[in-house]
């Protein structure tokens, strides 16, 4: 193990385009400063709405092609990152995009939402047991916002963490790993009202703006435990997320998805330690997800 980097970091997210909105600007930052960055996707966002008309041709409803076009979204995507390490949970398809919560696409052959975590969880036990991740981010229980993949993406991952630092599991998959910290991805409430309120002065050229409840992971600021700011990555996050053409359309520091709807983009990305020692002073946020690990 004597080649690994001495920081190492494993993102797992439920669609293509949940990366670069989340944690963009953090995974720019620390591939940018020599950390390893590895990007698990669980599903190729087969089920997404199409934003540019002359690509609507590609939705699951039509031609079912979106999967393969998100494949190439996110690959250059990570370019614009710097991040060389991105897999598909499984292999590219082998877990499908179940749609918005209640659909019929919810339990669908091959359906994410409909995978026995235990099964999918294997998958990224050996990407842990291979990576060794000294910290892990992904989701909380609600997946942010009530999306069964983003839920799903949750569970598998936590799941994943236990077992692949259990002797005797799976010995084919690699030698077991413990994960030293585990975040969850968040926004402080005053950072989105902020954020919000400098939406609206711009004016930027969205037939609306989103509430506040439609930003995912928006929590109270005392559970806020960690701040990475990315503020010398915004430019590459930005172009990360606009690289996700089909889902997002970019107006400067401000996206919309297939609704139409204005949100800021943060260039401070914020997280809850779930698991874990926090490395910073008692009553202090870190600035630093590595704080405290240790090779």
């Amino acid at each position: 193990m004597t080649d690994l980097a001495a920081r190492r970091l494993l993102l797992v997210h439920a669609h293509p385009d949940d990366e670069s909105i989340n944690n963009g600007a953090t995974m720019a930052k620390y591939v940018a400063e020599g950390a390893r960055v590895t990007l698990v996707t669980c599903t190729l966002g087969e089920e997404g709405e199409v934003i540019p008309p002359d690509l609507a041709h590609l939705a699951a409803d039509r031609d079912d092609r979106l999967g393969e076009h998100r494949v190439g979204e996110l690959a250059d995507a990570m370019r614009e990152l710097g991040v060389t390490d991105h897999r598909f949970l499984g292999g590219p398809g082998r877990f499908r995009d179940s749609g918005m919560m209640g659909l019929d696409q919810n339990h669908r052959p091959g359906a994410f939402w409909d995978t026995d975590v235990e099964e999918a969880a294997a998958h990224l036990v050996e990407v842990i047991r291979e990576v060794r991740p000294q910290v892990l981010v992904t989701y909380d229980a609600d997946g942010g916002y009530g999306h069964p993949d983003h839920i799903q993406a949750h569970r598998v991952a936590m799941r994943a963490a236990v077992l692949a630092g259990r002797d005797g599991y799976r010995p084919d998959l690699g030698e077991p790993f413990a994960i030293g910290k585990i975040y969850w991805n968040r926004v402080p409430r005053s950072v989105a009202e902020e954020g919000f309120a400098r939406l609206r002065a711009a004016g930027a050229g969205f037939p609306g703006v989103a509430a506040l409840g439609d930003v995912p992971g928006v929590v109270d600021d005392t559970e806020i435990t960690a701040a990475v700011d990315g503020t010398a990555y915004a430019a590459r996050k930005t172009a990360a997320m606009r690289a996700h053409a089909t889902q997002i359309a970019v107006d400067g520091p401000f996206f919309a998805l297939s609704n139409d709807l204005g949100q800021p983009i943060f260039a401070t990305e914020y997280y809850q330690l779930a698991h874990g020692e926090s490395g910073a002073p008692p009553g202090e946020r870190e600035n630093d997800l590595f704080a405290g690990v240790s090779a």
